[in-house]
């Protein structure tokens, strides 16, 4: 075992240099020849092809089974405990699938099994699908990290700030400093809101005016957003917004075609993601989980988040409107721990998924965020694991949905996890605190 343990490593660890271009630098070796290069081919494409999700001996890639058990047993135990109705658990390192576990079921009161293919409302899981979106226009020149927002919505070039309340209760508005740009978009940090606090004015008058409204279109979205203050001056503050809902209507903007056309023929085909889509066909039905919370008397119970679309709305949310499997997500978190490839399909270059998972907030908004970690282009970034708590390496970047689903890409460890469940309550923090653990307590070499 530990001969091939070493020789995965070795592999990786090729690999890697070769993505980053130190093989290049000259610190390790010089540029090579052409015909050098020829014959380095076939080992890199072998390289590339053999992280593809192919189920092997954990023990192949450095991770051990039977403390893998664990892992299997500690989601099993939620669902028998009478915590969650179902889970489905997904994990893959060194680009090979280690672990996968499915427990439970889709509909407590039909005792429809949770399957493998069930399908999840992953809400939030769909932000990075939409940042991957805007990225691959990025990597094709049509917009640039410092541009305005304003580049492509002129409503936003003259937004007010809301500025605290006057005594008599009403708002107080400023002019903003700054225009907020993309990379501020992208990372929660140009002002904009949600509609999801209590305590604010500007929070308040989302909900009024419906900004957030699948039954219309997004440019109805972007009209009214055009014409609401800021909660903050652009990059002084992180704060959950409907930022990667406005991307959504950025990638349809730019890139000329409808934002769930653009996804379904640049990411969610070119990937297999076959069951990902902003509603569930009729004959899929059968296999939606429903959400579950907790009742005043602990059990389980049907938790109302709206009807299962079957139809495409007319304001797809780039923000949180996919439904889809844990194999489709797996396949979309492993093309980024890839570098931007799987299966000889390349979506973005490396270094472009680098910069997704750096942390783009500047210090006045990362003290805004949770300790030792920060935000990138649609992704949280832990930057500092031990203050974080989490036993996460350095440069992990994660994010998980309002019904629960979480994932996490850790390329340090060379690992990805996907969780899907539909639950609201406590159990949520719970299950995806201790997959965390037991995850990286089998992580042996």
């Amino acid at each position: 075992m530990r001969e091939a343990v070493t020789r995965w490593r070795l592999a990786y660890l090729l690999a890697a240099f070769a993505a980053v271009g130190v093989l290049s630098t000259g610190v390790l070796s010089v540029a090579p020849m052409a015909a050098e290069r020829a014959a380095a081919a076939p080992a890199a494409a072998e390289r590339t092809a053999a992280r593809d999700l192919e189920t092997v001996d954990p023990s192949d890639v450095g991770v051990s089974a039977k403390r893998l058990e664990r892992l299997t047993a500690g989601m099993q135990g939620m669902v028998d405990d009478g915590k969650l109705a179902g889970v489905v658990t997904l994990m893959a390192r060194g680009g090979k699938l280690v672990h996968v576990h499915v427990a439970g079921v889709q509909d407590i009161e039909s005792g429809a099994p949770m399957e493998r293919d069930s399908i999840f409302r992953i809400y939030s899981m769909t932000k990075p699908i939409t940042g991957v979106a805007l990225m691959m226009l990025y990597e094709e020149g049509k917009w640039r990290l410092n541009d305005p927002v304003s580049r492509f919505i002129p409503g936003f070039g003259d937004l007010k700030v809301h500025d605290g309340d006057r005594a008599n209760g009403e708002p107080r508005l400023v002019d903003a400093e700054r225009p907020m740009t993309m990379a501020e978009l992208m990372s929660h940090a140009g002002g904009l809101a949600y509609g999801l606090g209590t305590a604010n004015h500007v929070d308040r008058l989302y909900r009024e005016q419906r900004v957030l409204n699948a039954d219309e279109s997004l440019q109805a979205m972007i009209d009214k957003l055009s014409n609401l203050p800021l909660l903050a001056q652009p990059g002084t503050r992180w704060y959950y917004s409907i930022g990667v809902d406005v991307q959504g209507y950025l990638v349809e903007k730019i890139s000329g075609q409808p934002f769930p056309e653009f996804l379904q023929e640049r990411i969610f085909d070119p990937l297999g993601m076959v069951d990902t889509a902003f509603y569930v066909p009729e004959e899929k039905l059968d296999r939606v989980a429903l959400i579950y919370g907790e009742g005043d008397d602990g059990d389980l119970e049907r938790f109302d988040m709206g009807p299962t679309r079957t139809e495409m709305p007319a304001g797809p949310s780039g923000g949180g409107g996919l439904w889809g499997t844990a194999d489709d997500y797996l396949r979309f978190t492993q093309m980024l721990l890839n570098g931007g490839e799987l299966d000889g399909v390349r979506l973005l270059a490396p270094r472009t998924v680098e910069m997704m998972a750096t942390n783009f907030l500047s210090p006045e908004a990362l003290a805004t965020m949770r300790p030792g970690q920060g935000f990138g282009l649609d992704f949280a970034t832990v930057h500092d694991p031990a203050t974080a708590g989490e036993p996460y390496a350095k440069g992990t970047y994660y994010w998980g949905g309002a019904a629960g689903t979480w994932f996490w890409i850790d390329p340090r460890t060379d690992l990805t996890f996907v969780g899907m469940i539909q639950h609201r309550g406590t159990a949520v923090r719970e299950v995806q605190g201790i997959s965390r653990n037991l995850v990286y307590q089998a992580v042996v070499d």
